[in-house]
């Protein structure tokens, strides 16, 4: 995830003028484990920024996010921020619906569609939600066998990338070990 400094500095270096508020929004980001609601960031300022409108903390995501210094993720329960991952080579997640914990996918799928020929992609997201081991263990839905070597973990953050597990054309290497875009 990226630090306060760097959601900082990319807010900055895009003509993004830093107010006290939005200083405060890159520390709440960089320091959160997890994924924010709009309402979690409001609440949060709120404590702080007496007479803030939801409407301007909304703005602030919206922007924050254009800019990329946020990822806006869609649950099933509505729609989360979190800090921009570090890595920096185009990748995308699967992520756990229960502790949230993100694992990268080191490779597009994007490239291995096959596209039409009448259709132009201006961007994508590819994210994969479902439960990790520790979770699935809690819910009591993972194979006995596996449930002692589950690791502790569970805390919204990084877990480790996943790789294409099948062969890959030649010319598409380079998307399953990560070194992409």
């Amino acid at each position: 995830m990226l630090s306060t400094e760097e959601i900082i500095n990319i807010m900055s270096k895009q003509g993004l003028r830093i107010t006290d508020q939005r200083r405060t929004l890159a520390k709440l980001f960089a320091e959160a484990p997890g994924y924010l609601t709009a309402k979690d960031v409001y609440e949060y300022m709120g404590q702080k920024y007496s007479g803030l409108s939801f409407d301007t903390v909304y703005r602030n995501l919206r922007v924050m996010q254009e800019l990329g210094v946020l990822e806006q993720i869609v649950f099933e329960d509505g729609v989360k921020f979190k800090s921009h991952c570090s890595q920096d080579h185009h990748h995308h997640h699967m992520i756990c619906l229960q502790c949230e914990k993100t694992y990268p996918i080191a490779f597009c799928p994007m490239d291995m569609t096959d596209m039409p020929e009448q259709f132009e992609v201006i961007r994508h997201k590819f994210e994969v939600f479902g439960y990790c081991k520790d979770c699935r263990m809690q819910l009591g839905n993972l194979p006995a066998d596996e449930q002692s070597t589950a690791s502790k973990g569970g805390d919204g953050k990084e877990g480790p990338a996943l790789h294409l597990k099948t062969s890959v054309p030649a010319d598409q290497t380079e998307y399953a070990t990560g070194r992409s875009q």
